[in-house]
């Protein structure tokens, strides 16, 4: 099969949609199809171009068997809810070219990433043109989720208007996927025809994330006693996360030094984070880890906090839930009843009222109290991550559906 993916986000990112459209790109080169990209240069979860990259120029360049596009993006020093519609119309036109000229190439399927939905319009006029299928995955829904978190300016009068605009591209793509089951349904309240759907989680390599023995080394590395029960955030840092209820639960739990918060990632809350955090001697600050450090960051964990706004509940699935549960750590989440979080996690985690940090503390004094109930959690954790978030059962699934699509 020849594959086309244009997606706003893509290797190198470490974190977030760009992780997992690389490795979706990589996973169908290695499988013998031919792959091609057009992406925008890496800029997340840092938001700043990276080294070796321009902003305005369009690059080319092949990565484990992908031909990789590379188009201008305008990328906003602080991204606000009109920034960012500056930003993804910026890579929505930039790679209009691009996709003009793989007309000729004429690929069996392409694949729209969504965030940015402002490209689908343009990929389904590329399909339409070039004769071939349409397939929409979709890493969370941005408009809803921006109208929910406040961040869409003149909401009121724009939402209407894009959501009706959203029904109507949503119907015309030949099969639209999405990462967690709840989100499936909601594609189907918004006029997909159910047996178009298809569920695609952000999935984890359980060969490469697993339990260590001793976390150790990183500890004596980073100078935490292996006596310190250790609450990890780890991720981007932005306002969706709600981190902010990390360090009102980090001064309730003040007096308790044995209790260290550890916040590693980037992200545009990060700066305030900090300055907010300039008092409290239990929360510590990691820059982004290297891939190749993941599994010894996600061991140093005691426990993992999974903080999530209230209002963005099945708008998006958090991709690092599959990582902090195939670590065989226990995962303490935010989330209402009946959302997918709270499904997942009903047995095999805990799950907390969002947004409260009362019910954080009381949490994690729990398992810093019982032992026995982190290793159990953590068990329940890893054996839910090997059957239902393995990469390679869940992107052999997703290559038996494009073939038999096509």
């Amino acid at each position: 099969m020849k594959i086309l993916i244009v997606g706003l986000n893509f290797h190198p990112e470490l974190t977030g949609i760009g992780k997992y459209t690389g490795e979706l790109a990589s996973y169908l080169a290695a499988q013998g199809h031919i792959v091609r990209v057009i992406t925008t240069p890496p800029y997340y979860p840092h938001w700043k171009i990276q080294a070796g990259y321009r902003a305005w120029r369009y690059q080319k360049e092949s990565w484990q068997g992908v031909e990789i596009q590379r188009c201008p993006l305008w990328v906003p020093r602080r991204p606000t809810g009109f920034t960012r519609l500056i930003h993804l119309a910026t890579f929505a036109f930039s790679s209009l070219p691009a996709l003009v000229t793989q007309l000729r190439w004429k690929p069996t399927v392409v694949i729209c990433i969504a965030p940015a939905m402002m490209n689908a319009p343009f990929v389904l006029a590329f399909a339409r043109l070039s004769g071939v299928k349409a397939w929409l995955h979709i890493q969370d829904f941005e408009l809803d989720a921006a109208v929910n978190l406040k961040m869409l300016p003149g909401s009121q009068f724009i939402y209407p208007l894009a959501q009706a605009f959203e029904r109507f591209i949503l119907a015309r793509f030949s099969r639209v996927s999405t990462i967690s089951e709840n989100m499936r349904l909601l594609c189907i309240e918004k006029g997909v025809e159910p047996q178009y759907t298809f569920l695609l989680p952000n999935w984890v390599d359980t060969k490469k994330i697993y339990p260590l023995q001793d976390s150790g080394c990183l500890r004596a590395e980073l100078k935490i006693s292996t006596q310190t029960f250790v609450a990890l955030y780890h991720g981007n840092m932005g306002r969706k996360q709600g981190l902010e209820l990390l360090l009102e639960t980090a001064r309730l739990l003040k007096s308790n030094t044995e209790i260290l918060f550890v916040l590693c990632g980037e992200g545009p809350a990060k700066k305030e984070l900090v300055e907010h955090a300039a008092s409290l001697p239990n929360v510590r600050f990691l820059e982004l880890q290297p891939e190749e450090k993941l599994n010894e960051l996600v061991n140093l964990a005691d426990a993992h906090l999974l903080p999530q706004l209230g209002n963005a509940a099945d708008l998006v699935m958090p991709s690092k839930l599959s990582t902090m549960l195939a670590s065989g750590k226990p995962v303490i989440a935010g989330a209402y009843p009946g959302t997918q979080i709270s499904q997942i996690l009903d047995k095999i985690g805990m799950v907390i009222q969002p947004e409260n940090a009362t019910a954080l503390a009381e949490s994690l004094i729990n398992l810093y109290e019982n032992p026995s109930e982190r290793f159990r959690l953590g068990s329940l954790g890893r054996a839910y991550a090997c059957q239902y978030f393995d990469k390679e059962i869940i992107l052999s699934r997703l290559q038996a559906s494009l073939t038999s699509d096509t």
